[in-house]
C-alpha cells in the first residue's frame, strides 16, 4: 500500500493494516513505528490495538512493542509453566538465569487476593532484552506483579528448543533458591 506523506487511512483499513503488519513482523513493533507506518499518532495506535483486542485479535504489548501471538506453538519449541519466588531485587537474576539457558520467558502470572489471576507479557530471550525490560521497569517505577502476590509466588510460561534447556534452567533456578517445587 503506498501512501502520500500525510495521507490518513480510515480506521477499519488502518486496523486491518496493523493486523497484517503485526502478523508478518519478525520482531515486536512499537506504537511509534506503527503510527509512522499509518500516519497517525502513537495514541491512535494504542486505541486501535485496544479495539483489535476487543475483537479477539491475539495482540499483546511487550516491553519491546506489540506482537501478534499466533495460536499455534512455534514449531519445534516446547513450553512449560514454572513456579518461582524471590525478592524483587532478584528479578534480573531470575530472568538472566532463564535466558542464559536458552529459554524465552513469555509471561508472568500471579494470583491476586482480590482480582484473581493476573498476567503480564515479558517476552525476553537474551540478556539485552532482559536489560531493556529492567530499564523500562525502573524508568516507569513500575511495581513487579510478584509483589502483588501472596509471598511473591509467581508463574512464568517459558519456551525452549528442547527439554535439556528447560531442565538446565530449572536446575540453575533451584540452585539460586528461586524455583518453587
Amino acid at each position: 500500500m503506498s501512501m502520500s506523506e500525510n495521507e490518513k487511512i480510515p480506521g477499519s483499513e488502518r486496523r486491518q493494516l496493523l493486523v497484517d503488519t503485526l502478523q508478518t513482523a519478525t520482531q515486536p513493533m512499537t506504537g511509534k513505528e506503527l503510527g509512522e507506518l499509518t500516519n497517525v499518532s502513537r495514541q491512535v495506535i494504542v486505541g486501535d490495538i485496544t479495539l483489535l483486542k476487543a475483537k479477539n485479535e491475539p495482540i499483546i504489548a511487550t516491553s519491546q512493542g506489540y506482537i501478534y501471538m499466533h495460536a499455534q506453538l512455534t514449531p519445534g519449541k516446547i513450553e512449560r509453566v514454572i513456579v518461582c519466588q524471590h525478592r524483587p531485587e532478584q528479578t534480573e537474576e531470575e530472568l538472566n538465569i532463564l535466558v542464559d539457558n536458552g529459554v524465552t520467558v513469555k509471561d508472568v502470572k500471579i494470583e491476586h487476593p482480590v482480582y484473581g489471576d493476573l498476567s503480564a507479557s515479558i517476552m525476553v530471550s537474551n540478556r539485552n532484552e532482559v536489560q531493556e525490560f529492567m530499564k523500562k521497569i525502573n524508568e516507569a517505577k513500575a511495581v513487579y506483579l510478584s509483589k502483588l502476590a501472596e509471598e511473591g509466588i509467581h508463574l512464568h510460561t517459558i519456551q525452549a528448543d528442547n527439554e535439556g534447556q528447560i531442565s538446565n534452567a530449572q536446575d540453575a533456578l533451584r540452585k539460586a533458591g528461586i524455583l518453587v517445587e
